[in-house]
């Protein structure tokens, strides 16, 4: 009697049912979509993602505020995310797997900074072209001079409506990746911190140095999970990680002084200070204060965090380290005796004159 091989279904609301029906097309779509925006193409912006209902014009150039619409611009590109987050793991980090047969602890890892090494390195080469591209590294009191930074050009806008965007979509993923409940409040503390500093750089008008420290952050997380990666393919690659230390010390250091340049000393120096909602300024001393404990809490944190897990590994690494030389085998020295016999150009012979077989020396 045969039997027909049943087809492996999925439910709806998961990860698994995007990918089996809707993962060619809608990348294709997606695809598309993203580059029409990013070369600013009028038709696709107006039909998808209500960018245009918070603009102003000032010449030939088109200048964008922000609003309550903003929130469906967000919704739509938190899809996007879902979508291109599962055809990255569908097609990339998978086959990967299949491969390196990792265990379920480190497979789950592997898949994160997967995802998150992607991420930011689209972030830093897209943060470093508006710099670049806006002038703000060229004349560097930009970041401060002339607030509030309104109205915003299209790239800065898109650019942190798409980072709310993926931020947001990462918290149904904790569902769909069934992250463990060890792992989930690592997880979702930053998360959470990254959205709360980017909501805070968006709605202030502190766009131009959240953009500076943005990039700083994900170069330097894109090398931890680059780290990450190279020691799950092969563990003698731990060497990685110190070099990741290193600079993950510079960028805590680089942040701080800037945030304390940028909030601490430029606008306190401004000309414009008080609080003005309609023209966007929010130049006061609490809100300064706020914004600068709020950026030192969380580097002084991460510091703390990263601290101790250094000293965590230097403890493992110092009581390894007598395990290891007890369990190192204790060959004793072996020596050759030499056979009696009498010597002719070097040969050993017997007394009888027959050569002696030569002894095999192993190796210990």
């Amino acid at each position: 009697m045969a039997f027909r091989r049943r087809s492996k279904s999925y439910p709806f609301f998961s990860q698994e049912f995007f990918i089996q029906n809707h993962a060619d097309l809608v990348f294709c779509l997606v695809v598309l979509i993203l580059i029409g925006l990013m070369f600013e193409v009028r038709f696709l912006i107006a039909f998808f993602s209500f960018v245009h209902r918070n603009v102003s014009l000032y010449g030939e150039e088109s200048l964008y505020h922000y609003g309550w619409r903003d929130c469906i611009t967000i919704f739509f590109y938190f899809l996007i995310a879902i979508i291109l987050h599962a055809v990255v793991q569908e097609y990339v980090l998978d086959k990967v797997n299949r491969r390196l047969h990792l265990s379920k602890s480190k497979n789950t890892k592997f898949n994160e900074s997967g995802q998150l090494c992607v991420f930011h390195l689209v972030s830093s080469v897209w943060s470093l072209y508006v710099l670049i591209t806006e002038g703000y590294i060229q004349n560097f009191s930009s970041l401060w001079e002339n607030y509030p930074h309104v109205p915003l050009r299209f790239q800065v806008k898109f650019f942190y409506l798409f980072q709310l965007a993926y931020w947001l979509h990462t918290l149904p993923e904790l569902y769909f990746q069934k992250v463990r409940k060890e792992e989930m409040p690592r997880q979702l503390a930053y998360i959470l911190l990254y959205l709360l500093h980017i909501t805070l750089a968006y709605l202030l008008n502190l766009t131009r140095v959240g953009l500076v420290l943005l990039f700083l952050q994900y170069l330097s997380e894109l090398g931890f999970h680059v780290s990450r990666l190279f020691y799950f393919i092969d563990e003698n690659h731990h060497k990685l990680f110190d070099v990741w230390a290193v600079s993950f010390v510079f960028t805590r250091m680089v942040t701080l002084t800037l945030t304390v340049l940028a909030v601490g000393f430029g606008l306190a120096r401004a000309e414009n200070q008080g609080l003005d909602l309609e023209a966007g300024n929010f130049n006061t001393i609490l809100i300064r204060l706020t914004v600068l404990l709020t950026v030192c809490f969380t580097q002084a944190w991460l510091l703390w965090k990263f601290i101790r897990f250094q000293l965590r590994r230097w403890r493992e690494y110092r009581r390894e380290q007598p395990a290891r030389k007890r369990l190192a085998p204790k060959l004793p020295l072996r020596t050759l005796k030499r056979d009696v016999g009498h010597h002719e150009n070097g040969i050993i012979k017997a007394e009888n004159g027959a050569s002696p077989r030569t002894k095999k020396i192993k190796a210990p």
